[in-house]
């Protein structure tokens, strides 16, 4: 089996997900203390959890979208900070609409 094979085999063990989902929280939980030193550290704890639990949550996903939907602005701030590529994409696409022909 290849690296590559094996490497997604173990993002589909249903433990290890559950694992890295509660690591993301322990992380999210840490943030405020990590952020009271000095330094940008919080920032990167944060990300670093947010990106945990959506990863491997389907709730937190559904409540990203719905959060999303309901604050657009906030949203692609959010996309922004995660460099998702949805994000780029879709600042592309919005680009080349308001393009003139």
């Amino acid at each position: 089996m290849t690296l590559t094979r094996c490497w997604r085999a173990l993002g589909r063990d249903p433990t290890l997900r559950y694992a890295l989902f509660l690591l993301g929280c322990l992380l999210l939980i840490l943030t405020p203390f990590v952020g009271a030193l000095p330094g940008p550290g919080g920032v990167f704890v944060f990300a670093a959890g947010l990106g945990l639990v959506l990863k491997n949550s389907p709730w937190a996903k559904r409540r990203y979208v719905r959060f999303k939907l309901r604050h657009p602005k906030w949203g692609r701030w959010s996309d922004w900070g995660m460099r998702r590529a949805s994000a780029r994409r879709r600042a592309r696409l919005a680009a080349r609409r308001m393009q003139p022909d």
